[in-house]
């Protein structure tokens, strides 16, 4: 491949806006090295693109419209029911890059978690860090699960796996017993790479939902209820809903906001003292390049955040709680009281070099 600036297509997976967030940084880095850059999506992760990057060329990609259970037993068979249609779904979009080829000969697809996203005359590279599906069924269906993926992974040029090869934030999902021929380690991706982030720290608590309906819900409910009880606590409340309202009664001690962006959520970041959220994996590594400590709730029966939780808790850098049995006081002493005389790591990486050395990494691979 030749030195020139590249036309690349991105396309991120619409499970959740964690692997549209993760691939903002890439965006960033790739047009700070001249590259055009179009965006494959639909429905809420366009609309994320669109606002962070307003120039940006969105083609419309439908997305896999997964259906959640609102019973955490049933989540697990509802996903496998919906099997048939995510094939589907991976089999036109593969018809769709061949169409919108022929029309916009790009030179480079980036896909984060779309299988079908691979092209005979253009470099394919697929971004995950999820390489072991945990089903929950067992270590022999881990291992079925495992070499199925891997053949998946491997129809692609390149597979990107979002987590350090040495460091680790995701334990055995990016470090299986064996890894795709084609994967290489790309580091943590947070979105909030872009910005210039100070070590300050403010008094107050964020709670910070995200992830699919009606869980989300569900999961706002709860912790609504508990904060509006804690009135020795400050909290800025995300709802993490696009099409959100404020309550029409807010207590004086919660800050509320249907959504959060860009700078105003890394701001709500940076200054917060804790984070209460999901234990995506978009989100825990945007606290770990923060350094907040957390409180971790698993989406019911998603076998991957539930892992993640265990994980973090285990190694003593967040506290875990089940969506059925959350003691957020509880939770937020312990938190207080382990990180009373802890001040924010100050990193170099964080006030400003991290875009650049992904900046470098992506030209060193794009330029093999």
């Amino acid at each position: 491949m030749s030195a020139l600036p590249k036309k690349i297509l991105i396309a991120p997976l619409d499970w959740g806006l964690g692997h549209t967030t993760r691939c903002l940084p890439v965006i960033a880095a790739l047009l700070q090295e001249g590259h055009t850059v179009v965006a494959a999506a639909e429905g809420a992760p366009a609309s994320i693109l669109k606002t962070q990057f307003p120039g940006l060329q969105i083609l419309p990609l439908k997305g896999y419209d997964i259906r959640y259970s609102r019973n955490a037993k049933m989540l697990m068979p509802k996903l496998l029911l919906q099997i048939p249609r995510i094939i589907g779904r991976i089999i036109y979009e593969h018809r769709w890059l061949r169409r919108v080829q022929a029309q916009h000969q790009f030179d480079i697809i980036i896909s984060d978690n779309r299988y079908g996203l691979y092209h005979p005359v253009l470099t394919s590279i697929i971004m995950t860090h999820q390489v072991q599906i945990l089903s929950g069924m067992g270590r022999l269906a881990d291992k079925v699960l495992l070499s199925r993926h891997r053949s998946m992974l491997e129809r692609f040029d390149q597979c990107w796996v979002v987590d350090d090869a040495t460091k680790g934030l995701s334990g055995i999902l990016a470090h299986p017993e064996k890894m795709p021929a084609n994967a290489t380690y790309i580091g943590p991706l947070s979105q909030f790479m872009r910005y210039t982030t100070p070590d300050t720290t403010g008094e107050h608590c964020l709670v910070l939902l995200s992830g699919p309906e009606p869980m989300r819900s569900q999961l706002e409910h709860i912790l609504w209820h508990q904060c509006c009880t804690l009135t020795g606590y400050r909290f800025v409340f995300v709802a993490g809903n696009i099409k959100g309202k404020t309550p029409d009664h807010c207590p004086e001690h919660i800050q509320y906001y249907p959504y959060l962006g860009g700078t105003a959520l890394q701001e709500a970041m940076t200054r917060t003292q804790l984070v209460i959220c999901r234990s995506g994996y978009s989100t825990l590594m945007d606290l770990d390049y923060l350094q907040k400590p957390a409180i971790l709730i698993p989406t019911p029966g998603q076998t991957e955040q539930e892992y993640l939780a265990r994980y973090w808790a285990d190694s003593g850098r967040a506290v875990h709680y089940s969506q059925d049995n959350i003691q957020l006081e509880a939770g937020i002493a312990h938190i207080y009281n382990k990180h009373h005389n802890i001040s924010p790591k100050t990193s170099t990486d964080r006030n400003g070099n991290a875009l650049k050395a992904l900046s470098l990494w992506l030209r060193q691979q794009l330029y093999k």
